[in-house]
């Protein structure tokens, strides 16, 4: 009998126009901890989500518990005892937990002895029962939008291990966690390997893998690179294969050069479209050659705060001051012209139009302006030749060049060309909002060179990531938010990612009042 309790024999798939999967094969053992790598677009979630029956693979065959299997579907892996956490969950946000978890498997009751209808008593107790067996205690009870994204990973686990699961496939499952939610899943996950689970982890970030992974699989461009044995392979030989060359994991920054104010922001006060009050008398101030780092837990306030600076949002109170002059009521374009660049959290749908080619996006700010136009005449050979020109500084990959329809490109791309437009407009403030979101190990590294490269200029850079290693990579000062108050403004060097996590969650400075 195989030692294996998964094997995908020579795996290709295609789309048009690319080979996702060229002839791949993996065999992962029962019980071990198995890790894919890979850039964006090197063909790990393709993998998975055919052996969670999302898509069918063109050539090869999988093999489950030694039988071969054709997986038509989720429900087919499923009822093969396989499960699968995505990146982005999948859940119904008006329902409870328990109401999630057991749907399609909902424990029933007959009303007036002929209708069948949920039994939500039932549900409840079994859901908690089997959250505090694999402790991760949750109240069934609870609404999904009314609870946090860590206790939502938790339900999505639930929900595999309530249909027992067996084989349990983690799609970037630590990318919205803070430090102390992370290392809390990553023993979450070693207690599921110790009950007899499989586990098979994509993730991005080599130290996790380093602490729970047995072996790893590399996947570059579709291909299979090689297959290691964790313990026995440090993270920057790792790197290297996911992206064919020598990576730089240091950030190279110099001790900074403060210069005059560039923004400054008080007392503002922000509400979002429901009249909710989501940041709250805010203020801070950012100077030029100065990387100031807003960390926190996803939707705390920080991009609705973003929003306010670039214009995107009204602030309800407070003012926001650039270069010392009042811009709080001030139009975007305005803004943009008085200095200020926006690299947005949401790419397709705030940075980018994604209908249009690359030439009129990367003239989206520029495009009412000599050389792009002549009085009302525009230029479209001015729109070629600027983008010709970022497309080779910026290494923006498209396959007709100025002409590509930005939809046609990857994430990684489209981020790379949002980041050469705002960067060219050569202003005073650039915001940053999560600018390394999905991206691959190899984007990083360039994106944050560019990030340092505008601060060394002696720009002001306003940076919001819910990543803290880049936070704590990056910043030169670090505002923490919590529930759109700051908690804490402090020089980057003198905190600690422990630090940093306790603020994020609201309980910061504890120690320090007891």
């Amino acid at each position: 009998m195989s030692d294996f309790i998964i094997e995908m024999n020579h795996i290709t798939k295609r789309f048009p126009g690319i080979v996702a999967n060229d002839d791949v094969s993996i065999q992962v053992k029962k019980g071990e901890i198995y890790a894919l790598l890979g850039e964006n677009g090197a063909g790990k979630s393709t993998l998975m989500s055919m052996l969670f029956g999302m898509y069918e693979p063109d050539e090869g065959e999988i093999i489950i518990r030694g039988e071969k299997v054709k997986i038509a579907s989720p429900n087919h892996a499923t009822r093969l005892n396989i499960g699968m956490v995505h990146q982005h969950f999948k859940l119904v946000s008006n329902y409870t937990i328990a109401e999630n978890i057991v749907m399609g498997m909902e424990p029933v009751k007959k009303h007036l002895g002929i209708f069948k209808t949920l039994d939500q008593k039932r549900a409840n107790e079994e859901i908690r029962a089997l959250s505090e067996k694999f402790g991760l205690e949750v109240d069934p009870a609870k609404v999904i939008e009314n609870i946090n994204v860590s206790m939502q990973q938790r339900v999505e686990i639930l929900k595999m291990l309530y249909r027992e699961a067996e084989i349990l496939i983690f799609d970037e499952p630590t990318a919205v966690l803070t430090p102390q939610e992370i290392e809390f899943l990553l023993e979450i996950i070693e207690s599921l390997r110790r009950d007899g689970k499989t586990i098979i982890l994509i993730t991005h970030k080599l130290e996790e893998i380093k602490k729970i992974a047995d072996r790893c699989a590399i996947l570059c461009r579709g291909k299979l690179i090689d297959v290691l044995d964790v313990k026995e392979t440090d993270t920057k030989t790792m790197a290297n294969l996911m992206v064919g060359r020598e990576v730089n994991f240091s950030v190279d920054k110099p001790e900074p050069e403060y210069g005059r104010e560039i923004l400054k922001v008080e007392h503002l006060t922000v509400h979002n479209e429901d009249r909710f009050e989501v940041v709250k008398d805010v203020s801070f101030s950012v100077r030029g050659g100065e990387i100031f780092a807003v960390a926190g837990v996803s939707g705390n306030g920080q991009v609705e705060l973003a929003d306010a600076v670039a214009g995107l949002l009204k602030p309800s109170g407070g003012s926001i001051t650039l270069n010392g002059k009042d811009i709080t009521h001030a139009t975007i374009r305005s803004r943009n012209l008085e200095g200020i660049s926006y690299i947005p959290e949401d790419r397709q749908n705030v940075g980018l139009v994604m209908d249009l080619s690359l030439s009129d996006n990367l003239a989206l700010k520029n495009y009412f302006k000599p050389p792009f136009s002549k009085g009302s005449v525009i230029a479209g050979d001015a729109f070629t030749r600027y983008s010709d020109e970022l497309i080779e500084k910026y290494d923006i990959r498209s396959g007709q060049g100025s002409e590509t329809v930005v939809r046609s490109m990857s994430g990684g791309n489209q981020q790379k060309a949002i980041i050469a437009r705002e960067i060219e407009l050569d202003s005073s403030l650039l915001i940053f909002v999560q600018p390394t979101r999905g991206l691959d190990i190899g984007a990083i590294e360039n994106i944050h060179r560019q990030i340092v490269e505008q601060r060394n200029k002696g720009k002001a850079v306003l940076l919001i990531s819910l990543e803290l290693d880049e936070v704590m990579n990056l910043a030169d000062t670090i505002g923490v938010i919590y529930n759109g108050r700051i908690e804490k403004i402090a020089d980057a060097g003198t905190l600690t990612p422990g630090e940093v996590g306790e603020f994020m969650m609201g309980v910061g400075g504890r120690h320090e009042k007891a």
